[in-house]
């Protein structure tokens, strides 16, 4: 139950809660500039390096649905305070590993944590706040994920730069055991009182195999090939890439996974996921909306640090230095969503982020160029954060908005888990235009110069084999300077190509958001189903419910 002392103190539970997703957003970008002082510290392959940083995602993404649906039944502070702990002792066996083998296993534990702790965080969310408090705080929740993917650099930056990589991670071992004593204190507990006890085992490993699978084929299909073998793929089937095979099992397990939910709750057996939620519209296109715009967010995290460093030649916590601009945009967003709830829903607040969004994006792409001037990219950045934490916050908010509360960890689980294919897939499709172009282009224009010094193409495939970090030593040799004025101009079209292929997809995002109709009631759902607050859907007549506490009405889920 939501006691009177827990509900004085949930704005210091929302600080709590929110500092929890902080954690799990800045881990992944403070690892990401830590990379290269782990590879000079462990000597680790490429390989390694690769699953350093993939099978946290990997993990991630796998188990984010069956904590949901378990946090629902057990209690979702209980799960999010275990998650934190997870993470925390983790994080602190990632700072001791001394092999490229011990770090990937640490890694692949902190994403069990991390799965518990994002679900569990916007259901507790969901359960705390009503009406128009419901909305302040789901922006801030929102504009702390946009703000932290660009604070972690810098902190990742500092860290690595004056001290040693093994920071990277120690630093979250203190701060985990902060905000799990704030969360204790200001949040009270939440759980689906009269949901059954969970019997779904064989639901859960298919959920796990399956996107866990998917996730994988995704993300590595740059580096195994997406239909030929790669030359350097440590896996084949004969010339045959093993992504295709992934793919397909991908696929066909998740389409059983389908059938065995539907099957089991027309049963009236407990299931990892309610597929009735997928009747509610809000919830439903909803989901088709994060998506495709989680696609698109990862548009500039992904290429920006790599431009900032190897094309202008910044140091790591310079890099990190020039991306709070997103920061500062996401943040100031939080605050105005305050004053806008008033007079403007939800649905048109994410259609605002997402054109501005989509506006930061395209006018840095046509912009920039490779001795562009921090100016432009610190303004362009700011637009495109305020888009962030508009977007971020408040489609979560529309997708959540209609889930009755016995739901809300199945819900959020969903919702969080359809965020993490979509960036999954951004990451494939923006990785792969970013760095195609990156060797495409540097080729074609050294075509005269490759053509007189054949042995340089050995150099050329190792810029993009090393993301272009080999440009800044190329450089500094006059035999070799062409080859990085080449690489610098073609890593900065790699970064404009990227950035208007996110574009694209934010648009598609915007166009699928007009489809966030009116909600389909759920039977049975207009009361609380044994859980601590009041219900999320609406009642039998389809029309939004009636105040639900202090901070009015629940927002309707249409514009």
């Amino acid at each position: 139950m939501n006691t009177p002392a827990h509900h004085s103190r949930r704005w210091w539970g929302l600080a709590a809660i929110s500092f929890s997703v902080a954690l799990i957003i800045m881990d992944s970008t403070i690892v990401s500039v830590a990379i290269p002082s782990i590879i000079t510290d462990l000597g680790i392959s490429t390989t390694q390096v690769q699953w350093v940083q993939e099978i946290y995602t990997l993990v991630f993404a796998a188990l984010l649905l069956v904590w949901g649906r378990v946090a629902d039944r057990v209690g979702r502070r209980r799960i999010l305070i275990i998650g934190l702990m997870i993470f925390g002792a983790s994080s602190l066996w990632c700072s001791t590993a001394d092999s490229g083998g011990m770090l990937i296993l640490a890694r692949a534990v902190q994403g069990v944590g991390g799965s518990m702790i994002l679900p569990t965080t916007l259901s507790l969310l969901n359960t705390t706040f009503t009406g128009r408090e419901r909305t302040i705080a789901f922006a801030i929740w929102g504009s702390t994920i946009g703000g932290m993917a660009a604070v972690g650099p810098v902190v990742g930056g500092w860290l690595t730069t004056y001290h040693t990589w093994n920071w990277a991670f120690l630093i979250n071992v203190p701060l985990v055991v902060i905000i799990a004593g704030a969360v204790l204190w200001a949040v009270a507990e939440s759980k689906d009182t009269s949901a059954e006890k969970l019997t779904d085992w064989f639901g859960a490993l298919l959920s796990i195999v399956g996107f866990g699978a998917l996730v994988f084929a995704l993300i590595e299909g740059r580096v195994y090939g997406w239909w030929a073998a790669e030359a350097t793929a440590a896996v084949s089937i004969g010339s045959l890439s093993i992504i295709p095979l992934a793919l397909v099992a991908a696929l066909g397990v998740l389409a059983f996974f389908v059938w065995w939910e539907h099957r089991r709750v027309t049963r009236g057996l407990s299931a990892i996921v309610d597929l009735s939620l997928f009747r509610i519209v809000s919830f439903r296109n909803g989901n088709i909306t994060a998506m495709v715009v989680s696609m698109g967010e990862f548009g500039l995290i992904l290429s920006l640090p790599l431009w900032f460093q190897y094309a202008l030649g910044l140091e790591a916590f310079d890099a990190g230095l020039a991306l709070i601009p997103l920061a500062v945009g996401s943040f100031f967003a939080s605050g105005a969503i305050s004053a806008l709830s008033k007079k403007v829903t939800p649905v048109i607040m994410v259609r605002v982020g997402l054109v501005l969004e989509i506006a930061g994006l395209v006018a840095l792409a046509l912009l920039l160029r490779p001795d562009s001037s921090l100016w432009l990219t610190t303004a362009t950045l700011f637009v495109y954060g305020l888009g962030v934490g508009f977007a971020t916050s408040q489609l979560t908010s529309t997708i959540l908005v209609d889930v009755p509360i016995a739901r809300s960890g199945q819900g959020s689980s969903t919702q969080s888990t359809a965020r993490q294919v979509g960036s999954a897939l951004g990451i494939a499709v923006l990785g792969s235009v970013l760095f195609t172009t990156l060797k495409a282009g540097t080729e074609s224009r050294l075509t005269e110069y490759l053509a007189q010094n054949p042995g340089a193409q050995t150099l050329v495939d190792a810029v993009t084999s090393s993301s272009g970090a080999l440009i800044p030593q190329l450089a500094a040799d006059p035999a070799t300077a062409p080859i990085a004025d080449a690489a610098r101009e073609a890593l900065t079209q790699g970064v404009q190509f990227a950035g208007l292929t996110a574009a694209a997809a934010l648009l598609v995002g915007l166009v699928t958001s007009f489809r966030l109709g009116a909600p389909a009631p759920l039977a049975g759902d207009s009361v609380d189903s044994g859980d601590s607050g009041t219900a999320g859907a609406s009642g039998a007549s389809g029309k939004p419910e009636a105040p639900d506490g202090p901070g009015g009405k629940r927002p309707a889920a249409s514009a």
